[in-house]
């Protein structure tokens, strides 16, 4: 499929889904996200896919939603658009572990998307920010919500009611970001990392995968028990019985994706 506003390769097991508006630090217009959604089903749809690597450029991963197409609209407009919910939605239901690999900015909607992947690998250079407040509006892709998760209230409300942006640095120790990259090396590693996912078992990395986002939406003792009858049902797929075996006999497993 050919697209105009994202470039997707593939590298072996791993899609790559590159946003491609340099002339607006690619700036989130309704376009890009059409296309971006269109891109994660395909990739989802792929078996031979086994996860799936979101960036940007060097200088921007995504500097926010494109305000030029977004200020003329009403309450209504963006009301009954339900406007991003089909893309948070499409996004955080991927049953594929998607890395976020973050260099420069990451602003408003782009941080609220970087946020919606798995987890994020962040440049040296990377900013991340929820800068809406200072153009009259609040985050609506879910900032207030899920970096209140990864970094605290205190953090969170203070750069919610300030605009202040976090570099990589502080948005490591603060739980953000997994770990920092040389900007140079940044899409290589995801791509590399997001590889060594993909030649996991299938239906392990993904039963790993709800577990975790299981933590953010119940009790521990529920969580627990969650991950206790997923982990009671790895027993029935051939892949745990390859993996335990290929561990006993020191050598590595050959897993068949079931």
């Amino acid at each position: 499929m050919a697209y105009s506003q994202i470039i997707v390769d593939i590298k072996g097991g791993v899609g790559v889904i590159r946003l491609d508006r340099p002339e607006s630090l690619n700036a989130l217009c309704a376009e890009l996200l059409v296309e971006l959604r269109e891109a994660l089903d395909t990739l989802e749809a792929d078996d031979n896919i086994g996860a799936i690597v979101l960036t940007g450029s060097k200088k921007a991963f995504a500097a926010g939603a494109d305000i030029k197409e977004m200020k003329s609209k009403t309450f209504i407009d963006v009301y009954m658009d339900d406007f991003f919910a089909d893309t948070e939605q499409r996004i955080s239901s991927c049953r594929k572990p998607i890395i976020a690999a973050v260099a420069g900015y990451a602003l408003g909607g782009g941080c609220e998307i970087a946020m919606l992947c798995d987890f994020i690998l962040a440049a040296d250079n990377a900013q991340f920010g929820q800068p809406e407040i200072k153009l009259g509006t609040i985050p609506g892709v879910g900032g207030t919500q899920r970096l209140t998760r990864f970094v605290g209230k205190s953090k969170a409300m203070e750069m919610c009611l300030t605009g202040r942006m976090m570099g990589a640095e502080e948005a490591e120790r603060a739980g953000l970001v997994s770990r920092i990259v040389p900007v140079d090396d940044l899409v290589d590693e995801a791509i590399k990392v997001a590889g060594e996912i993909a030649d996991l078992s299938r239906p392990i990395v993904t039963m790993a995968k709800e577990s975790v986002n299981k933590s953010y939406e119940t009790t521990l003792r529920e969580g627990i028990m969650f991950e206790r009858r997923l982990f009671h049902s790895t027993f029935a797929t051939e892949d745990q019985k390859e993996g335990m075996a290929a561990f006993a006999e020191k050598r590595t497993p050959e897993f068949k994706n079931r």
